[in-house]
């Protein structure tokens, strides 16, 4: 058949798309969570500036187009201020900014779900607010919040595809320069689409799975 033709031709481009697809993802959202925990705490604080610098961040990330923002940093930030991006830096940080604000809030919620007296009982112990959150607080969070980090994977795995409006050449990308030399778009595409639904079905799996043993507190 010509698609298990093409599929075992273009197989090693895939992988290596595939690998960038997943680099871009994995360092995003570790700089994401990063963000995340950072910002979850800024807009949980007293202080009124560093709520309204997270307000202001939400606001942006969250209520324009993940392709107008590619777009902004890639392009209208080195021709206002003078200066050429590295691809793969430029990737991973607009991913990250994105994934970030997402990552933000579903941080917080976490937080939230611990019950206060866990950090009461925490400080009256003589931890400091900072060791209390990484030591008791946080590791608790984590197990509410697992479900929806996998989902965030997900979302943001799928994501990477507008990153080929940069020319990056993750799956999609990789995908429509084979196009351009053989002209086979509907094989082509199906193929890639095979490798997006493979990857995200292993993550939904997982999640699945996490989801089951949080229920049941195993």
């Amino acid at each position: 058949m010509k698609i298990i033709e093409l599929a075992v031709q273009h197989f090693p481009s895939y992988v290596n798309a595939l690998l960038l697809t997943l680099e871009a993802t994995v360092f995003s959202l570790i700089i994401a969570t990063l963000i995340g925990i950072i910002f979850s705490l800024f807009k949980m604080s007293k202080n009124k500036v560093l709520r309204g610098i997270v307000a202001v961040y939400l606001s942006v990330i969250r209520g324009t187009p993940l392709m107008v923002q590619i777009l902004f940093i890639y392009f209208g930030l080195p021709m206002a201020f003078g200066f050429r991006w590295d691809l793969t830096v430029a990737c991973v940080l607009i991913m990250s900014l994105n994934a970030g604000a997402y990552m933000t809030e579903l941080i917080r919620g976490g937080i939230e779900s611990v019950d206060k007296g866990q950090m009461e009982a925490a400080r009256s112990l003589g931890l400091s607010y900072p060791q209390a959150m990484i030591k008791v607080i946080l590791p608790q969070a984590t197990r509410t919040m697992l479900p929806s980090i996998v989902n965030q994977v997900i979302v943001t795995l799928k994501d990477t595809s507008l990153l080929s409006v940069i020319s990056f050449r993750e799956l999609t990308q990789n995908t429509k320069i084979i196009v351009a030399n053989n002209m086979e778009a509907l094989t082509m595409y199906f193929i890639c689409g095979l490798y997006y639904w493979i990857v995200v079905n292993i993550l939904t799996l997982l999640q699945n799975n996490i989801e089951r043993r949080t229920k049941f507190g195993k």
